[in-house]
């Protein structure tokens, strides 16, 4: 076996993206629609064993590297200017998502041409979703260890924060308690190489249930918007990220792209931010050189509140509910989506198609009809994941692009491992 622990894991979890493809088709062709999706859901039970290893370590990933992260930059004042610079450069590549999303809405029309029906597929829309006010006071968990249990991944950054400022401002009566995190922290992290090992067979399986189940006619169904939708990350990542990493920090864009690719194989084959962050951290610290006192306190806070793939795919389904049902947009409200967009998507669940459900409030920036937005909902639905899978993979990306940032200005940046061959 030690050919195949001798691939990369990016290349393995392509092999069974790709096998898994094939294997879906087949089956559905060979044994018909019923007897194949009952085979298929069998072979996605080890797609889900992996994704619940993934989900069973996320938390405690999050909450231990943060603390053992913050504790290693060993003065409270590290945090503050790592943060700010952080959330200005969130803050900065999602207004670039936003341009994109809706120059790729204009430029494609997805929307033109397609006809919903009022007897169409219809899904039930979001519950009301909570108000800015009640999201920031959410980020302040009233029991930490329930923020923990429950998986409240901004809670938990929140008091996993103060802890470890707590922690540096104790000083050597808190250095034991310093130490016994950042031992647990290196533990989870061994953990997720062992759990990684299994992304190739997980990937498999839930690929070939989603190909085998949708089928090639669901790709083709929505072209325009898949193209505008994939070709408008494609360009965020090179453009915006790429043009961070070469022109700005000055640091070799294809040794960049190299390091990260087990981090994107793993966000679109998942679709989740959240399950990827294990690999994303362990990709920032081997192959690009990021210290664990940057990488454990920026990839975390990235996977809660970088959404940019999903603010610019905001951007295109806005358009495209315009443009399928005829509603006229004026100047304001392309701004209006766009501030809409980015506010919706911060703090994001990390999790599959989160993201399609808060269309309502973009959408309401124009007043669409709920009626309207209930089968745009519906007809978008059965194929989000192919959407999803690229979205991913451009906030996974612009993770690693601010942390590579903001690692090299504190000098944090290892530029020897940086341009070295990755190791994984």
């Amino acid at each position: 076996m030690a050919w195949w622990f001798g691939i990369k894991l990016w290349k393995r979890v392509f092999l069974g993206l790709v096998l898994g493809v094939a294997f879906g088709l087949t089956v559905t062709q060979t044994m018909g629609p019923e007897a194949g999706e009952a085979l298929l859901a069998k072979v996605r039970v080890i797609g889900d064993v992996f994704i619940r290893l993934i989900r069973m370590i996320v938390v405690p990933l999050v909450f231990f590297t943060l603390v053992a992260g913050i504790y290693a930059m060993g003065d409270p004042k590290k945090l503050g200017t790592i943060g700010i610079k952080a959330f200005a450069l969130y803050l900065g590549t999602t207004f670039f998502a936003n341009l994109i999303g809706l120059g790729m809405g204009t430029l494609f029309r997805p929307g033109d041409g397609v006809t919903l029906s009022e007897d169409g597929p219809r899904r039930e829309l979001a519950a009301d979703a909570p108000s800015i006010g009640e999201r920031l006071m959410g980020i302040i968990p009233e029991n930490p260890f329930a923020a923990l249990v429950q998986g409240d991944i901004l809670a938990v950054i929140f008091f996993a924060l103060l802890l470890g400022v707590g922690l540096l401002m104790a000083r050597e009566a808190g250095a034991a308690a310093g130490r016994f995190f950042e031992a647990v922290a290196e533990g989870i992290l061994k953990m997720t190489h062992i759990i990684m090992e299994l992304a190739p067979f997980g990937v498999f399986g839930l690929i070939a249930y989603v190909a085998g189940t949708q089928g090639i006619a669901t790709f083709t169904a929505i072209l325009s918007l898949t193209l505008a939708v994939y070709l408008g990350c494609a360009v965020h990542m090179l453009l915006v990220y790429g043009g961070l990493v070469r022109v700005v920090l000055r640091l070799p864009f294809v040794a960049y792209f190299r390091s990260i690719l087990d981090p994107m194989m793993v966000a679109y084959s998942t679709s989740s931010s959240s399950a990827t962050l294990p690999v994303t951290i362990r990709a920032a610290t081997e192959n690009l050189g990021i210290k664990k006192s940057v990488a454990g306190s920026v990839l975390p806070l990235g996977a809660t509140i970088n959404m940019d793939g999903t603010s610019l795919y905001l951007g295109i389904v806005a358009l495209f509910t315009a443009q399928a049902f005829g509603y006229e947009l004026a100047p304001q409200h392309y701004f209006l989506i766009a501030l809409t967009a980015a506010l919706v998507s911060i703090g994001t669940a990390g999790v599959p198609s989160a993201s399609l459900f808060l269309l309502s409030i973009v959408l309401d920036v124009f007043n669409v009809d709920p009626a309207h937005i209930a089968l745009v909902i519906g007809f978008i639905f059965p194929f989000d994941r192919l959407l999803d899978m690229m979205r991913t993979v451009t906030n996974v990306t612009g993770d690693t692009a601010v942390a590579t940032a903001v690692a090299k200005w504190e000098g944090q940046l290892d530029e020897d491992i940086f341009r070295a061959k990755p190791l994984s």
